[in-house]
């Protein structure tokens, strides 16, 4: 299943990128996407690392994923983000009359995200659940979430629940839950739904797309790209430094 995917280690991690038509609709698969600042969570959190290593497939979602493999191995990868992994599968499974779920966001979003695939991807069989929006779910809300997955049985299950919570979540239910490929996007639910905008694709194509959403939400978001970012750039460079001495 992912044997046709370039494999690349970087920071301990394999990630997995170039050939996504790898990817088949009926396995079991669990993808996920690092980046700067999910990488130096990771490195505090032991279970959302474990999450992020156990993942079947992950992306470099981040010029900072690429820069890195480049820095420290000479290695050249591809960014792949959530949207562009979302945006793939649902092409795919469009073409071969699929269906997704979607557990995440809120109603209003998740209205707005069917409205769209309606005119957009016809095709597609889509469901939803909106699960209660709180740090950490019960054993009771798990079971709830995978019942309402389960009765849909999908090819994909998108996960946006933000990161780690997703990717936490994915991983301890992977086996229970009758869905295929099982796929974190986070933001993506809102990007697509339009509640939120995605940088246009000029910041995009500079590869400044992290500079673009810290622009529009500099509140939210100036921690994640210049504090973390500086956490890993330093840490990057101490890498490098320690793997010649």
């Amino acid at each position: 299943m992912t044997s046709n995917f370039k494999t690349v280690l970087c920071l301990g991690y394999k990630l997995f990128a170039d050939d996504l038509d790898s990817i088949s609709l009926t396995q079991k698969v669990l993808v996920n996407t690092i980046n700067q600042y999910s990488y130096c969570i990771a490195e505090k959190d032991s279970v959302f690392k474990d999450a992020l290593c156990n993942s079947d497939i992950l992306l470099p979602d981040g010029v900072g994923m690429t820069w890195a493999s480049k820095f420290l191995n000479g290695k050249k990868i591809k960014k792949i983000a959530g949207a562009d992994i979302h945006e793939f599968l649902l092409e795919k499974m469009n073409k071969e009359s699929g269906s997704c779920f979607y557990l995440g966001a809120s109603e209003t979003t998740l209205v707005e995200i069917y409205n769209k695939l309606e005119r957009e991807y016809p095709n597609i069989k889509v469901g939803s659940y909106s699960p209660p929006f709180k740090p950490t779910f019960t054993a009771a809300d798990s079971a709830f979430m995978i019942q309402k997955v389960n009765d849909f049985k999908p090819n994909v299950l998108f996960v946006g629940m933000t990161a780690p919570k997703q990717e936490k979540w994915s991983h301890a239910f992977k086996e229970q839950l009758n869905a295929n490929v099982i796929c974190s996007i986070g933001a993506v639910f809102d990007f697509y739904a339009g509640s939120v905008d995605r940088p246009s694709e000029i910041w995009i194509n500079l590869k400044l797309e992290w500079l673009g959403r810290l622009l529009k939400e500099p509140k939210r978001m100036w921690k994640r790209y210049i504090y973390y970012g500086a956490v890993f750039v330093y840490g990057i460079i101490k890498n490098k430094v320690q793997s010649k001495g």
